[in-house]
């Protein structure tokens, strides 16, 4: 997972690491992801930054939850990515953040989104 992201997004090409693990449910996994900042932050400051952008710019592709997650509750969920705030770890500038995902319907959904937005500017 963390090999993926670099090829997207290169600006953050071996500077962070993490792992996706493939959880005991049909369609479900759970990526970890940890990373250093050049400043230091607290859980609250990386948390509600994640919410904005949940908000924001990644509506509909990023989720933020507050709630106790589990494998199952992400089965059928359209976002790429299911932020569970719960999780993340601060320490100083090191930050552990974890995400849900449903394989199969998160990814069918970007391409949905890709083909409306083709036939769009056709």
């Amino acid at each position: 997972a963390a090999k993926a992201v670099g090829k997207v997004l290169p600006e953050v090409n071996g500077i962070l690491t993490g792992f996706a693990i493939r959880v005991p449910v049909p369609t479900g996994s759970l990526v970890d992801v940890t990373f250093e900042l050049k400043k230091e932050a607290t859980k609250e400051e990386i948390n509600e930054a994640i919410k904005k952008a949940s908000e924001n710019e990644m509506k509909g592709i990023l989720a933020y939850s507050d709630e106790e997650l589990v494998s199952t509750d992400i089965i059928g969920d359209s976002h790429s990515s299911i932020f569970d705030s719960k999780l993340t770890l601060v320490n100083g500038n090191m930050v552990k953040l974890v995400s849900w995902y449903d394989n199969e319907w998160g990814y069918t959904s970007r391409v949905i989104d890709l083909v409306d937005k083709v036939c769009k500017s056709l």
